[in-house]
């Protein structure tokens, strides 16, 4: 903007203030674009800037459309392909299955356990740093973006979507686990005992705390940066645009979007495998039906069945009323525990726990069991993090598709410290008062949760009132949970494999929740909870690079995207100065005009001054 453009001739009037910041800001930014640099990393040539149209590609420009299906060709091709020879192989040899799971999560856990370690506390360090630093002002989907979901609806979706069927299913078992048999990293500390206790639900808040959400937090800012702030497709091939340019629509982006399909398939394949088995364990538990694989099928068969329902009525129908009946039933459930249960022990415990993560974080995140030959994190830490690798293009991609609007800062804090909070609580509320039954001799929940874990739920609302009540409403939950995942799954999947379409055709989303089904049944019969720990520590090796990858990344995408902010507030500032001036020197020539007009009266003759 310049003074002469805005030069008023002699029958128009000066611009306002907000006429010339609009048009400042129009300028600064085409400008700012036009001088910041160039995109450049593993590009062999250099390619145009991202506000090259014609360089650029819609979304979904190179599907292959009919049959009611709308598909990106390489991605679902190669991705149905791997599946189909992973079904077939694993019901074919099922023995052979379990014996191979049970090596590669040794091997895989034993030899990479300290890089996913590792990763995990890169992506905490770089969620906080993004958050904090000159980053954190900046707005998904542009300044003047508005978010499409309420705060509460919000929390609501990034909670069910997240890992709902996890806090169901480990939530009584895992702080049993770790009292019975503490981790090897607090020494000599032995169990059923005071300091087990202590140390079970220290390591609980551990696996359900920041790691989690800070990898949810990485994938699902770089998707909804890339996708609302630049306009690339939905994928996760976008985020790496900073490093590969226009090759994210070759072979290198097909690359990357069949190992997100695989690693959400797998992650979600893990979940609905342990939430069936809960399931059937609490019918078991009321109804007497027996715990079988079989039963389990037959239930993925029926669940699934009520998720392509829900799919096909799209997130703003069934996905988010699903969540928020979901949410709200977990909520009186946990209230309910929480006052009929020992609620002052709960809450104490709370209290300390949260104390005893924050004062041994570093210790918890770092510790690799290098100076013991055990492999006791194979089974849990290990396990747990490549377990939200694995699910986290499913999440990010959720969490991003419905975050448009929001600050970064607000975006990273808001998928991070609500979310841990309310998952501690929970741990608190039912891990808390199992250990209190045991501590007290009500009830020994210890006992079912060795002979099977997906039971140990249950067995806490045994020495509860209304315990049939509670058993009840116990599947439903899980039940629901089984269908927000596998929904939201399908719905992500359907991004990924249409090429970033936001809207696929119904028979596409049946497709992949049934096939998200049939992953997890096949799991189940390959090999049980093994298989399932197994599937997410493989598949989340290699997505753990591409994670590492996307930080570089997302940090070349907002520098890129601060500099035109700067560039603009810089502009607005001058503009606002400017108009000041402008002002500041017209009142002084309109005094001096009047002052002018007084002396001209007081010298005319009519004055009858001289």
């Amino acid at each position: 903007m310049t003074k002469k453009q805005f030069t008023p001739t002699k029958d128009a009037k000066p611009p306002t203030l907000a006429e010339k910041l609009k048009h400042a800001e129009k300028v600064a930014r085409e400008k700012a674009i036009k001088e910041r640099a160039k995109f450049r990393g593993l590009q062999i040539r250099p390619t145009p800037g991202l506000f090259d149209e014609s360089e650029q590609q819609e979304a979904g420009e190179n599907n292959w459309s009919g049959y009611g299906f709308d598909i990106h060709p390489h991605v679902t091709f190669s991705a149905v392909f791997v599946l189909t020879v992973f079904i077939v192989i694993t019901l074919m040899f099922k023995e052979e299955a379990a014996a191979f799971s049970t090596d590669a999560l040794a091997w895989v856990s034993g030899s990479f356990g300290w890089f996913f370690i590792l990763a995990a506390n890169v992506f905490i360090a770089a969620a906080v740093y993004f958050a904090f630093s000159r980053f954190g002002r900046i707005r998904i989907g542009g300044a003047k973006a508005l978010p499409e979901f309420s705060t509460m609806a919000w929390y609501a979706m990034l909670l069910s979507a997240g890992m709902g069927i996890g806090l169901m299913f480990w939530s009584v078992g895992e702080p049993m686990y770790h009292y019975d048999s503490p981790s090897p990293m607090f020494g000599t500390v032995e169990g059923h005992t005071p300091e087990a206790a202590q140390a079970a639900m220290g390591v609980t808040y551990f696996h359900w705390g920041l790691h989690p959400w800070a990898i949810y937090s990485i994938v699902g800012l770089g998707l909804a940066f890339f996708a609302y702030n630049r306009g690339l497709p939905l994928t996760i091939r976008s985020i790496f645009y900073p490093i590969l340019g226009n090759r994210i629509y070759g072979r290198w982006g097909d690359l990357i979007d069949v190992l997100s399909v695989l690693a959400t398939l797998m992650g979600l394949a893990t979940s609905l495998g342990l939430g069936v088995s809960q399931i059937n364990a609490g019918l078991n538990h009321l109804f007497g039906l027996n715990i079988s694989p079989t039963v389990q099928v037959v239930l993925i068969v029926l669940i699934t069945a009520v998720a392509t329902l829900s799919v096909m009525s799209g997130l703003d129908g069934g996905v988010k009323r699903l969540s928020e009946l979901n949410m709200g039933l977990a909520g009186l459930l946990l209230l309910f525990v929480l006052i009929v249960g020992p609620t002052v022990y709960i809450m104490s415990g709370f209290t300390q726990n949260l104390g005893f993560y924050i004062e041994n974080f570093a210790q918890l995140s770092l510790w690799t069991e290098t100076f013991r030959e055990t492999n006791w994190q194979g089974g849990w830490t290990v396990f747990y993090w490549a377990w939200w690798i694995s699910w986290s293009p499913f999440v990010g991609m959720f969490i991003a598709r419905i975050s448009k609007g929001r600050t970064v800062r607000e975006f990273i804090l808001g998928v991070m410290v609500v979310p841990t909070l309310l998952s501690f609580l929970w741990m608190s509320v039912f891990g808390g008062s199992a250990l209190w039954m045991q501590t007290t001799g009500m009830a020994d929940i210890s006992a079912a949760v060795n002979d099977n874990v997906a039971t140990a739920m249950f067995a806490l609302f045994e020495g509860m009132p209304l315990s049939s009540i509670l058993s009840f409403v116990g599947i439903i939950l899980v039940s629901v949970f089984f269908v927000t995942s596998s929904d939201s799954g399908s719905l992500v999947v359907d991004h990924l494999t249409s090429g970033g379409k936001l809207d696929s055709p119904v028979p596409q989303r049946v497709f992949w929740a049934v096939m998200e089904g049939v992953v997890a049944a096949v799991l189940l019969l390959g090999g049980g909870l093994r298989t399932l720990q197994t599937a997410s520590i493989i598949t989340g090796l290699p997505f753990t690079i591409v994670l590492l990858m996307i930080v570089y990344s997302l940090y070349l995408g907002l520098s890129h995207e601060a500099y035109v902010e700067d560039a603009v507030k810089s502009k607005l500032r001058d503009v606002h100065a400017d108009h000041r001036l402008d002002e500041a020197i017209s009142s002084a020539q309109e005094e001096l005009l009047q002052q002018a007009d007084l002396v001209v009266k007081d010298t005319s003759p009519e004055s009858g001054t001289s």
